[in-house]
C-alpha cells in the first residue's frame, strides 16, 4: 500500500499540470468536438484539478454519494450546456487515461510486495472513474427529463 500512497501523493502535487494535460487530451480529441467549444476551458481545468489535488480523499474518504452529488451536478451542467452524453462520458474517460499515461512514466515498482499496493490504487481509480461516468449521466438525465417536462409545462 505504500506505493499506491506514493503514487497518489505523486499525482495530488502534479494536479495543476495534471490537469492542463487533460483538458489538452480533450482539446485534441475528435470526440469532444462539442465538449471543448462549449465547457469553458478554465472550468474543466479547475473540476478536473479539484478532483486530482484531493485524489486520495476521492479515493478513500468519499463515499458513493459524494461522487454522486458532484457528478450529477457535472451532468446536469453538461447537459445543459448542450453536450452530448457521449463527449461527456469521453471527456471523463481522457481524464482518468491521462492519470494512467502519467503513472507510467513517473514510478516504477520497487519491490514484489509493491504490486499489492498498485493493484489496489487502481481498483481504487476504477471504481471512482465508473462511479463518475454512471453519475454523471445521471445528472445528465435528469435535467433532459426535467427541461422537457417544462417545455411540455409551458405549451
Amino acid at each position: 500500500m505504500l506505493l499506491a500512497y506514493r503514487l497518489v501523493r505523486l499525482i495530488e502535487n502534479h494536479a495543476e499540470k495534471l490537469a492542463q494535460s487533460a483538458l489538452d487530451r480533450v482539446e485534441a480529441d475528435p470526440k469532444t468536438r462539442d465538449y471543448r467549444a462549449r465547457v469553458p476551458e478554465e472550468d474543466f481545468r479547475v473540476a478536473v484539478g479539484e478532483i486530482y489535488t484531493h485524489l486520495g480523499e476521492w479515493l478513500m474518504g468519499k463515499s458513493e454519494e459524494d461522487i454522486a452529488r458532484r457528478y450529477s451536478e457535472i451532468g446536469k451542467r453538461r447537459a445543459a450546456q448542450g453536450i452530448l452524453l457521449s463527449e461527456l462520458n469521453w471527456a471523463i474517460l481522457l481524464t482518468r487515461e491521462n492519470l494512467w499515461e502519467y503513472l507510467k512514466t513517473a514510478d516504477t515498482l520497487e519491490r514484489p510486495t509493491e504490486v499489492f499496493g498498485e493493484l489496489k490504487l487502481l481498483q481504487l481509480l476504477e471504481q471512482f472513474f465508473d462511479c463518475a461516468i454512471y453519475y454523471a449521466a445521471v445528472g445528465y438525465e435528469q435535467y433532459k427529463s426535467a427541461s422537457e417536462k417544462a417545455a411540455m409545462h409551458a405549451v
